[in-house]
């Protein structure tokens, strides 16, 4: 079993900074790609950021140029630093895995969701 354990939500004046945490931890055998996802009010859960083993990176438009995601391969941890918060960034922040399992000689890939964190921005 997998955890990710996300940190970095909290309370945020609007046109602020914050920086989102999220290591994975487990029997991995591989991470295809880590991200976030967020979830307002009312609203369906929608993709943030993502970036893939490679690199490669994908943004929703409402984020992107004042955000960036990256990841550190040696930790299985991704960061998102978003900068000029608005207070429609309020919402839960999902931490995403992409992991690929190798159990009984078996390979598998799962996507595996973290608890969520809470970002807030006060105007």
């Amino acid at each position: 079993q997998v955890q990710l354990a996300e940190s970095g939500g909290g309370l945020v004046q609007a046109g602020g900074s914050l920086r989102l945490s999220c290591a994975a931890s487990g029997s991995i055998f591989r991470i295809n790609g880590m991200g976030w996802y967020r979830q307002a009010p009312g609203k369906e859960r929608e993709l943030v950021a993502i970036i893939t083993s490679s690199g490669m990176t994908n943004y929703a438009d409402s984020v992107k140029g004042r955000s960036t995601i990256a990841s550190d391969s040696a930790k299985n941890t991704v960061y998102l630093e978003m900068n000029s918060l608005k207070s429609e960034d309020t919402a839960v922040y999902y931490c995403v895995a992409d992991i690929q399992y190798y159990r009984g000689g078996i390979f598998s890939s799962r996507r595996e969701w973290g608890q969520g964190t809470q970002v807030t921005v006060s105007s």
